[in-house]
């Protein structure tokens, strides 16, 4: 490129290495589409001379990745009419791969173990990302047999672009935390320790002679309506205990009282009322059956806001 550079520029002295930073930030920038850039190369290289032309047109096909984005690993989208490169066949295999591996790992996980998806930046790597895997989409999708199905695809899907990205993915599950996570009765009791335990704390500082005023006003809160009595106003923290008169019942009564209500058959005997409300109902038309259509679910997918919070699904509104 430098050699065919110098032939038709002989004025301008430029190395090697700076005509390739020049040539590589045009491709990158996308100042020129493809037919302006066969135009260019038209004017300045001469049909008759076929070595030219060849010499020319390598360097821009082996640049062609770079024309999408600048990043690392990035996945080249190109339109129908450009020439798709090895490089860029062997992305779109990897992409393809990836998709599909994520959607049977999908299809094989319950909901409530799959991984948590983040939210991605909405940059020009991660829109040629998705761009490239929607046309591999329409195979899954048109052999889908129900919306569950279809969901599972979707997941799988966002799943193989995160992957693709690099973005980080929560491996663990959403029902994790969950089935770990602490009762609402010890939560409540731990939150009442903590905060007897910061109260005690500032009626402390106090008795020690400590007057700041943030000491001095939680001590006047907390002895308010207590005439400053601290028996009273522990006796405040506390929590009457709830017990039952009488000795507690043993396992087998307890048993046999519940299983009195709902082991045995019991023949109920309607009153005349339902009669009547049946005869009054007969004469009522019943309502048509819903019928949605993709209208509809269109409709209310438009109205959605972007990133609404996920169901069970794990997918994000977007």
């Amino acid at each position: 490129m430098h050699r065919l550079f110098a032939e038709l520029e002989p004025s301008l002295t430029v190395i090697e290495q700076n005509l390739a930073d020049r040539d590589r930030y045009i491709l990158r920038s996308n100042i020129f589409d493809v037919a302006e850039f066969e135009r260019l190369r038209r004017e300045a290289v001469p049909s008759s001379d076929e070595n030219a032309t060849a010499e020319y047109t390598a360097p821009q096909i082996a640049e062609q990745p770079a024309n999408v984005n600048t990043a690392v690993n990035t996945p080249v989208v190109v339109d129908s009419n450009d020439n798709v490169t090895v490089a860029q066949e062997l992305e779109l295999k990897h992409m393809r791969s990836t998709l599909e591996e994520a959607i049977v790992e999908t299809r094989s996980t319950p909901l409530e173990n799959r991984p948590r998806l983040p939210r991605i930046a909405l940059s020009k790597r991660n829109r040629a990302v998705v761009r490239a895997l929607n046309p591999m989409l329409v195979t899954y999708l048109e052999a889908s047999r129900d919306l569950c199905e279809t969901e599972s695809i979707l997941f799988g899907a966002a799943l193989a672009v995160c992957r693709i990205i690099g973005a980080k993915v929560s491996t663990a599950g959403r029902a994790t935390g969950q089935s770990s996570a602490i009762p609402a009765w010890r939560r409540r009791i731990e939150e009442r320790i903590v905060k007897a335990r910061a109260l005690i704390g500032r009626l402390i500082c106090f008795r020690s002679g400590n007057n700041r005023p943030r000491i001095v006003r939680n001590f006047r809160m907390a002895f308010a309506g207590t005439n400053s009595d601290q028996k009273r106003l522990y006796e405040s923290l506390e929590r009457p205990m709830v017990s039952g008169t009488g000795p507690a019942p043993n396992q087998a009564d307890t048993i046999a009282f519940w299983r009195g209500l709902w082991s045995e058959p019991v023949n109920h005997s309607e009153g005349p009322w339902t009669e009547v409300v049946a005869s009054q109902c007969a004469n009522i038309t019943p309502m048509d059956p819903v019928i949605i259509t993709p209208d509809d679910e269109a409709e209310v997918v438009r109205r959605a806001p972007n990133w609404k919070i996920p169901g069970l699904d794990g997918l994000h509104h977007y």
